[in-house]
């Protein structure tokens, strides 16, 4: 069966979260679950959308969002109507911030912070409170709760990555031949060193694991904190995002730089280039400066109110 539905249909139904099924007049329906996590009752509404306006099947996107597939051209209205029943929604396409992805951080036990706590504040102030908010490009973020990097934070636009930064107290040392936190430390950044453990900053990545390790007390306490990495991409082009200068010791520290990134985003950016591309251009120095200044928030306003990226400049 060819498809039916003019070309103007398919792009207005896509910027709802609705992907043309090539040559037909079915549809995937992306419903957002805010950071991969939905209520029991969200998932049987889910369910039984599926059967009710598509054909039944359901499949999980890598930026754990939900696609009901099959949904006709016909039934994209009621199948909306019917998922906000649920306090649910369809989304996550174009030059936008897309669907916060988060890991598990919250229960995982390796969790440095809560995850899911964060990525929904993310969610509420960035992804629904930018919606009107053209971009150069699609803007990633990404929440992990501790250096294994599951969520892989350091290939989105923006990363956050949990720290807890040990306190050493070289005065409790006893320089012990057979060191417990020297055996504990996965990154093997720990080591007796003339009869006094060094913890090699180069190698540290602030995992919390030698925390209260130590018989004799030397690392008793961390230093909670973000770490965020900027410019990371995954595609046809591979960028590894870098980490900013500073550990981050409170969210909301962590919240003004995510939007301080998207504002040098939308006013910095050219369209059609991924945040990267911006930052490779600019220069991560001069980026990092911006950031971790309070003038790009000082301009918001007029940032917010300027006629950009009216195009658009997504490409996949």
């Amino acid at each position: 069966m060819a498809c039916t539905i003019s070309a103007d249909e398919i792009r207005r139904v896509k910027a709802l979260g609705f992907l043309n099924n090539k040559g037909t007049d079915l549809f995937n329906g992306r419903v957002i679950t805010v950071n991969g996590k939905i209520t029991a009752q969200q998932a049987k509404v889910i369910a039984e959308a599926a059967e009710k306006f598509g054909n039944g099947d359901v499949e999980f996107t890598t930026r754990l969002t939900v696609e009901v597939r099959g949904i006709h051209f016909d039934n994209i209205e009621p199948f909306r109507e019917y998922i906000a029943g649920a306090g649910l929604q369809t989304g996550g396409t174009g030059s936008l911030v897309r669907p916060v992805v988060s890991c598990k951080g919250t229960t995982c036990q390796y969790g440095l912070y809560d995850t899911f706590a964060l990525s929904e504040k993310i969610h509420e102030r960035f992804y629904l409170g930018y919606r009107s908010v053209k971009l150069p490009h699609k803007f990633k973020i990404a929440t992990g709760g501790c250096p294994n990097n599951c969520v892989k934070p350091d290939l989105n636009d923006l990363g956050i990555v949990g720290q807890l930064v040990p306190d050493f107290d070289e005065d409790m040392c006893n320089g012990c031949k057979k060191c417990k936190i020297e055996k504990v430390c996965p990154m093997k950044a720990a080591k007796v060193e003339d009869g006094v453990l060094e913890i090699d900053q180069e190698l540290c990545n602030n995992c919390g694991r030698c925390i209260g390790n130590c018989p004799f007390d030397a690392i008793e306490e961390g230093t909670p904190g973000y770490k965020i990495y900027i410019g990371g991409r995954w595609g046809k082009k591979v960028a590894q995002g870098r980490a900013l200068s500073r550990i981050f010791t409170s969210e909301e520290e962590v919240l003004d730089v995510v939007e301080k990134a998207i504002l040098l985003f939308r006013e910095q950016g050219h369209t059609g280039e991924r945040f990267a591309d911006t930052i490779a251009r600019i220069g991560f120095e001069e980026v990092e400066r911006e950031l971790l200044s309070d003038e790009i928030l000082q301009r918001k306003d007029e940032i917010l109110a300027a006629k950009l990226h009216l195009a658009g400049g997504a490409s996949c």
